[in-house]
């Protein structure tokens, strides 16, 4: 399927304004967390309570929400199990210096129910989640990222060369970036899910951008006598239709999974939908640009995109 018939867009005359917008809207996310004391971690990183209540009747989740807000503002409330088993979880965050918190904190929401006369129910789950766990849960979670990242690097240096293997983890970086920034303004907590989607869209962004690279690898041959820009420019422009009817298919996907996939699932879609654009944008915009940049090669003073036969996204 083609998009474009003859896509000749200059993106390497926007590199420096995108490489802005980028730079401002990181800046302004990590000020924005910096004052509110960083970003809201989610139970399994701060330790808590969980409890599986089952219901005699169908029973709304908002409703079991109202209900606890009096006694916890950052409770977590969600569907458990199937539809016809009628079960919710709640989560509550630990509460310093509470070593019996498991059995206070189920009194507390077995008391909220019970005054809000949500029919019969029994909390048939107890489970809670200690601050060494959560801590551990955290490192591991952080070096999961790093490790992610340095394993890119090698694999981009040993198949292109440095410079592009740079590009990517500046444009991965860049992604995981405006993430956590998205994730800030929009009060979404840190959680496993969260870290799942971030290395998700790790995975997204380099995949396009190697694409892309071995575009530009291939081009190399083809256009000896041109400059690197010129190289750079065609390639985005070849694989233009690929990455936009890849990433609006993936879009569409992560958008049914964040309007009908649940509470559980909702941080982890949030985190896709943000990491499809960031990652599409970075690829078009920054990763290759960021490899021109390192070659200190400077642009030529009008980039065209000449015609390559035999080549089509």
């Amino acid at each position: 399927m083609r998009i474009f018939a003859n896509p000749n867009y200059n993106f390497i005359k926007w590199r420096w304004h995108a490489l802005i917008v980028s730079v401002v809207i990181i800046w302004a996310g990590v000020a924005s967390i910096y004052f509110r004391h960083g970003l809201q971690m989610g139970i399994e990183f701060t330790g808590g309570t969980e409890l599986v209540i089952k219901f005699d009747t169908p029973t709304d989740e908002q409703h079991v929400r109202a209900a606890i807000d009096p006694i916890s503002h950052d409770a977590v409330v969600q569907k458990h199990g199937t539809a016809d088993q009628n079960q919710i979880s709640v989560r509550l965050q630990d509460v310093p210096g509470q070593t019996d918190s498991l059995d206070k904190d189920a009194a507390r929401v077995q008391d909220a129910l019970d005054a809000a006369h949500l029919g019969g129910f029994k909390i048939i789950g107890k489970n809670v989640v200690g601050p060494v766990v959560g801590e551990e849960l955290r490192t591991k979670g952080i070096w999961t990222v790093v490790a992610s990242l340095g394993g890119i690097l090698l694999y981009v240096m040993f198949r292109f060369r440095f410079t592009f293997a740079v590009g990517a983890i500046v444009a991965a970086f860049h992604d995981i970036l405006i993430t956590l920034v998205m994730l800030s303004w929009f009060h979404y907590d840190m959680t496993l899910n969260v870290i799942a989607g971030i290395l998700t869209i790790t995975g997204y962004s380099v995949n396009d951008t190697i694409v892309v690279f071995d575009r530009v690898r291939e081009n190399q041959r083809l256009m000896r006598r041109e400059p690197l820009d010129q190289i750079i420019n065609t390639s985005v422009n070849q694989t233009l239709g690929r990455t936009i009817i890849t990433s609006s298919a993936t879009f569409l996907a992560v958008f049914a999974l964040y309007l009908f996939g649940g509470e559980v699932l909702r941080g982890f879609a949030f985190t896709m939908l943000v990491g499809v654009i960031t990652g599409t944008y970075s690829t078009v915009f920054i990763a290759a640009a960021i490899a021109m940049i390192l070659t200190r090669r400077p642009p030529s003073p009008a980039v065209g995109v000449p015609a390559v036969k035999g080549k089509k996204a």
